[in-house]
């Protein structure tokens, strides 16, 4: 009979059932196993685990909060707040008559600085210079916050001219629109500066030296006029130049690959750095080294039949020759600059028969008291300080080479190596005008005097200054004879190169003769020698000029 399981009850044996007495059974499947209990160790560990992470976010916690809470208070400010420089408005630039030469105008893209703009007068580039402007990333920050000069006055005055830069807090939301802009430090604007220069003269004179340029092939020129008296520079100009607009806007490419190709260098300024041949300009300095040394009387006179010749020491058969430029015949001191005579200059300088002459080292002593081979003193003029030729100099610069009395005679009449800058040649020139002063040139008005003392006797002085009047009445820059103004001058043609092919072509003076107060220089540059237009051209045209359109520069 089968039996009833539903109503039997069930027997303990059958529950707790011996699995290995059922070989068959599954014993994964047997669902009432018995497991043991999980041991205590392993508790601590897993109570250990979770500490340590707790632990970690706790100091993480307390690095940001509490001990760089400000720090990153600040830097989460800053995700909204962003800082972006006030710019200072640069200073304006007057000539010495108030004519505003360079200024400033709003700046329709970008209205966080204004533009810089320059008159539109040539000659003037130089002088002012350019600048560059501030310069962003394509995120909108400035990575160059400063409106420099480069050059000129704006390089040069730079830091009084520009300023100082303001900082503004500009807030922004989360998509970056301006909420709110607050100025916390507010600009402070740069210096106005009044220049020395007369910007009509200096217009007028680089109009000349680049008409006459064009005419007759000089490869450019250099001119400058300075206050015997002050220091302070009128003019100073050179061609060809570049210009301060276009450099400072900087979209003109072509003009601007156009300076950098050209081979005439419009990048230099050739007042300052130019480096040229001096020629006859030197002789008014032969003249007074030879008088203070009283080494001959103004009055002997010099035969120039229009050569010297110096027998070879060694070679009795050899002789060297050196030429005047013409026969002049009998020359005193005055005369002998009055018509330029290489002979009697040769013959101060180093000597020749019975007359004794001043020797390179005196030379170069005298030529250093007048500036020449150094520098001018105020930085914004110093650029290239030029060569004085001397046995050291000719050694060094040919295989050690010694001198020679040939080399004397070239030094005296400012050829050989010698080489001097514009610059230089209008203060010594000056020194001669107001009898002894070097002064340290200026390009701003109102600036102290500053001068050096040139130690030689005032009646020197005058002996050369009325042979440089002499020049212009009756000698070789008769050119400058005009009736408005008494001049007087000396003019220099510096042969270059071995070929002697091309000349410079310079001219030097004062005026008013009887009061100087105005100095120039005018050098023309890299001329055919054949060419019998030059620099006294220029400065004839300039004075023409002035005495119709600034006629108080004569009184």
């Amino acid at each position: 009979m089968a039996k009833n399981f539903l109503n039997s009850e069930i027997e303990p044996d059958e529950i707790f059932l011996d699995s290995s007495n059922l070989p068959e059974f599954d014993q994964h499947q047997f669902e009432g196993r018995m497991e043991k209990p999980i041991q205590s160790r392993s508790i601590w560990y897993l109570g250990i685990f979770f500490l340590i992470i707790l632990v970690s976010f706790a100091s993480r916690l307390w690095y940001l909060q509490i001990a760089h809470g400000d720090d990153n208070s600040q830097r989460a400010e800053n995700n909204r707040l962003r800082q972006t420089p006030v710019f200072a408005e640069r200073g304006l630039i007057y000539d010495r008559n108030h004519t505003l030469l360079a200024w400033n105008v709003p700046n329709e893209a970008d209205n966080n600085f204004s533009l810089r703009q320059y008159i539109d007068l040539p000659g003037l580039s130089h002088v002012l210079g350019y600048v560059k402007y501030p310069t962003k990333d394509s995120s909108g920050f400035y990575y160059r916050e400063q409106l420099g000069g480069e050059d000129g006055v704006e390089g040069f005055y730079n830091s009084a001219l520009a300023g100082t830069n303001g900082l503004q807090i500009v807030e922004t939301n989360a998509s970056g629109k301006v909420q709110s802009e607050s100025v916390i430090n507010p600009p402070v604007h740069g210096e106005n500066m009044t220049l020395s220069i007369d910007s009509r003269i200096q217009n007028e004179l680089y109009t000349q030296i680049g008409a006459l340029a064009q005419k007759v092939g000089f490869a450019g020129g250099a001119g400058v006029i300075m206050d015997v008296r002050t220091g302070e520079i009128i003019a100073m100009t050179s061609d060809p130049e570049f210009s301060s607009q276009v450099m400072t806007d900087g979209k003109d490419s072509t003009s601007i690959d156009s300076y950098n190709s050209n081979i005439n260098h419009p990048f230099l300024d050739k007042v300052v750095s130019g480096l040229y041949t001096p020629g006859s300009i030197v002789k008014p300095y032969m003249a007074l080294a030879a008088l203070q040394e009283k080494i001959i009387d103004p009055a002997k006179q010099i035969l120039s039949t229009g050569s010297i010749t110096v027998p070879n020491p060694y070679y009795p058969e050899l002789s060297s020759v050196f030429r005047d430029w013409k026969p002049l015949g009998l020359m005193d001191m005055r005369h002998a600059l009055a018509m330029s005579s290489d002979v009697y200059f040769y013959t101060v300088g180093g000597g020749f028969g019975d007359q004794k002459g001043l020797g390179i080292n005196a030379i170069d002593s005298y030529l250093k008291l007048f500036g020449f081979g150094g520098d001018v003193g105020n930085g914004f003029f110093n650029g290239k300080v030029g060569t004085i030729p001397t046995p050291e100099w000719k050694a060094a610069n040919f295989n050690g080479e010694p001198w020679r009395l040939g080399d004397t005679y070239h030094t005296a009449i400012g050829q050989y190596g010698f080489q001097v800058t514009p610059i230089q040649a209008v203060r010594a020139v000056a020194s001669i005008a107001n009898k002894g002063s070097l002064l340290e040139p200026t390009v701003l008005t109102g600036q102290p005097i500053q001068k050096t003392s040139v130690p030689i006797d005032q009646q020197n002085f005058n002996i050369v200054q009325e042979g440089m009047r002499l020049g212009v009445t009756d000698g070789i820059t008769a050119a400058l004879n005009v009736p408005y103004v008494k001049v007087a001058a000396k003019s220099g043609t510096a042969e270059l190169g071995t070929t002697k092919a091309t000349v410079n072509s310079w001219i030097t003076g004062f005026f008013p003769y009887d009061d100087p107060h105005y100095a120039f220089a005018v050098i023309m540059e890299k001329g055919s020698r054949d060419n019998l237009t030059g620099s006294v051209f220029v400065m004839r045209g300039l004075l023409d000029w002035m005495s119709q359109n600034t006629p108080e520069y004569f009184k």
